[in-house]
């Protein structure tokens, strides 16, 4: 495969990601699959949660398709296309478990436009403990959070948590 064709591939898979994801986290995640991510909607007590099967889940597929197109000669494109899987999960990673939750710690402080608003479109999402009534499920793109709290407001903020919000500024006017 040409490299440029194997770059393209990569960086779409990287692209197309964030749809499959979203798909996944509001129709999966707070479907069926609450059973698991709703532990990630509590507080973690301990370093795991439930929740953190989902990366297992969606690594199955990149390896799979990498391992298979390397040692089994299925099509090489499948190499790059689980690499962009793999790519995108470390994105995620970054931005989810390193800068939005602290799971790892870090100085790093959202600064610029970009990184405030979706780090705080997640929040927004994290102030509904509930299955139903959330709001932003992508990551990588967000809404813009004014748009998410009049959504909220709008809806009556069911679901909420009553007894602590992550940020007092959540909820601030702009």
């Amino acid at each position: 495969m040409a490299l440029w064709s194997a770059l393209f591939l990569f960086l779409v898979t990287v692209v197309l990601m964030e749809g499959f994801a979203y798909a996944m986290h509001r129709w999966v995640m707070h479907g069926p699959g609450w059973f698991l991510h709703k532990s990630h909607h509590r507080a973690r007590d301990g370093h795991w949660e439930l929740n953190d099967l989902y990366a297992v889940i969606f690594a199955v597929p990149s390896i799979l398709m990498i391992y298979g197109a390397l040692h089994y000669g299925w099509w090489p494109g499948f190499v790059w296309i689980g690499a962009g899987v793999a790519a995108y999960g470390m994105i995620y990673f970054g931005f989810h478990d390193v800068i939005v939750h602290r799971r790892v710690p870090t100085r790093y402080l959202p600064r610029g436009r970009y990184m405030k608003r979706i780090v705080q479109a997640h929040r927004l999402h994290h102030v509904v403990e509930t299955r139903e009534g959330n709001v932003s499920f992508g990551f990588i793109v967000a809404p813009r959070p004014e748009d998410l709290k009049a959504e909220l407001k709008r809806r009556g903020r069911k679901g909420v948590r009553q007894s602590t919000v992550p940020h007092p500024s959540v909820f601030a006017e702009d």
